[in-house]
């Protein structure tokens, strides 16, 4: 099991896990998205994920790294998981505007939805809630755009 799997068991966000636990929020989230290995983290770290999370350190370290070749996980949806409520919602509802569009319905908010969701990924990863591997997924999936 990886951490992230665990937070998601216990109903814990990233960014719960990183104001109870006094971890930075970059640490978890790249712990979660694979880019760090629990293993390599300091035992100050794993004590501090462990008190917080009310279980031990070996337990910590026992968490495993599912992981590719390139050191990431197979699946991208990772980076979906424990988004800020907000940014869920902005998503959601970009979700439903585009399966209108999609559709040919004439949905004459989708440009305020569109505007939204790339206004809350902007705040979110200015503000640290999501690392920018994360806000560039959402904005290539949800907002269609691509990376230059």
């Amino acid at each position: 099991m990886t951490l992230q799997t665990y937070l998601e068991r216990r109903g814990i966000t990233k960014y719960h896990l990183s104001q109870i636990s006094g971890v930075p929020k970059t640490t978890i989230l790249d712990i979660c998205a694979g880019r760090s290995s629990i293993g390599r983290c300091s035992a100050k770290t794993v004590r501090q994920l462990a008190k917080a999370l009310n279980c031990s350190m070996e337990d910590i370290m026992s968490l495993s790294d599912e992981q590719t070749e390139t050191g990431k996980p197979a699946d991208d949806s990772y980076l979906e998981c424990g988004l800020p409520p907000f940014l869920q919602e902005s998503v959601q509802a970009m979700k439903e505007a585009w399966k209108k569009k999609d559709s040919g319905e004439n949905y004459l908010h989708w440009d305020c939805d569109y505007c939204n969701l790339q206004t809350d990924i902007n705040n979110a990863e200015v503000n640290q809630m999501i690392s920018t591997e994360q806000a560039w997924y959402l904005r290539e999936k949800y907002l269609r755009m691509e990376r230059e």
